[in-house]
């Protein structure tokens, strides 16, 4: 039988398109490749510190603050902090800020002494007056300065950068300088300072440490507010309030290593009347006066040794009781470094109730009487029993 191969071709060709069509999908069954999803990269920080060309000439550079300069808006990764008691500066209040490389941490060597930065960290502190009186803006905030250290692999280096009078920058500035700041204080009460911003050399007066290492002895430069015992209290971030030491673990600026320190071993606020005066004192001469009155440091010829961890049941270490002999240009009834009972024959009470160069204390930081501290020196003096 003869086959029809035309018909046969055309048969199987419509069957295959039949298979075609009915195994195709439908617009709405579409295949449709997955989309990857969106990855935003990380927000780094602005922050620049270039260890081979810091310091810089402006503050500006650094990028450590959002906005207008003035306002000081911490950058991202640019954290706050304040010790419990603050150094005496003529009134100044302050505003402070640690920045460190990402990945970077801190160490806590003891509850006493200054953490230990990483190469590349950076500490910023700004000088500020509020309800100034002789700007053009009066009633307003005056910023003077703000000092920075900065860690690199040979050590700490220093620079202070100086605002203009616009309050739009500040340039770097280690020549030591006056100026004069007029203002008015919670009382409504006007004073005046002619405040020092700091030369170098003064600043490493308070910042050097020394270091024997075989028959050499090393000059270091050290920050003096960072030790854990300091920072051992709530600060208020403005969205939340926490433990600094712990917000500086969670942000990854301090290893998680150590034991809190105890609130017998951390410093308190020395204007406040809740705690003991004993606290008190020994909190006012820690942020004052340890910095220098340490063994290698600036003054550690003299017996007295201020810092809070070797003051606790020590009264010598305080001064108290100790002679003056070797002291000489001062009047003769300042028999003792403090005389308990008496002001007038205590000489830490006479050195930090003058504004004379050549005898007050601190050496540097302050041209007015810190008349609170005074007061709170007085008090504790008055407190104490005699010598035996």
């Amino acid at each position: 039988m003869k086959r029809n191969y035309a018909f046969l071709f055309g048969f199987t060709l419509i069957i295959a398109l039949i298979i075609i069509v009915s195994c195709s999908k439908s617009d709405d069954d579409a295949y449709i490749a997955p989309v990857a999803p969106v990855v935003e990269p990380p927000i780094e920080s602005p922050v620049t510190v270039d260890l081979t060309t810091v310091p810089y000439a402006k503050l500006s550079d650094y990028k450590f603050f959002e906005g207008d300069m003035k306002d000081q808006k911490p950058a991202l990764n640019v954290l706050p902090y304040e010790p419990a008691s603050s150094l005496f500066t003529d009134y100044a209040h302050k505003k402070r800020f640690v920045w460190m490389p990402k990945g970077k941490k801190a160490r806590y060597n003891s509850d006493g002494t200054v953490l230990e930065l990483p190469v590349g960290a950076a500490l910023i502190k700004t000088f500020y007056y509020d309800n100034v009186q002789n700007i053009a803006n009066v009633g307003g905030t005056r910023i003077v300065e703000t000092r920075v250290m900065i860690r690199k692999e040979s050590g700490w280096i220093f620079a202070d950068y100086v605002w203009n009078a616009e309050q739009t920058e500040a340039t770097n500035d280690l020549a030591g300088s006056f100026t004069t700041v007029t203002w008015k204080d919670d009382n409504n009460v006007e004073k005046t300072a002619e405040y020092r911003i700091p030369s170098q050399a003064q600043c490493i007066i308070c910042h050097k440490s020394r270091k024997t290492i075989g028959i050499d002895e090393i000059t270091t430069y050290i920050p003096i507010g960072i030790k854990p015992q300091n920072l051992n209290f709530d600060y208020n971030y403005g969205t939340s309030t926490k433990n600094q030491l712990t917000k500086w673990i969670e942000e990854g600026y301090l290893a998680n290593d150590f034991t809190m320190p105890t609130a017998a071993n951390s410093t308190v606020n020395y204007n406040d009347t809740s705690k003991s005066l004993d606290q008190r004192a020994r909190s006012y001469v820690d942020i004052n006066c340890a910095h220098c009155h340490a063994n290698d440091r600036h003054c550690d010829y003299r017996p007295m040794r201020f810092a809070y961890s070797e003051t606790a049941g020590n009264r010598e270490n305080m001064g108290v009781c100790l002679n003056t002999s070797d002291m000489q240009g001062f009047p003769s009834s300042l028999a003792k470094v403090v005389t308990p009972g008496n002001t007038t024959k205590s000489m830490l009470f006479y050195r930090i109730n003058t504004t004379n160069e050549a005898y007050r204390m601190p050496l540097h930081g302050r041209t007015m009487i810190h008349e609170e501290g005074v007061s709170l020196m007085e008090q504790w003096i008055n407190s104490l029993t005699p010598c035996d």
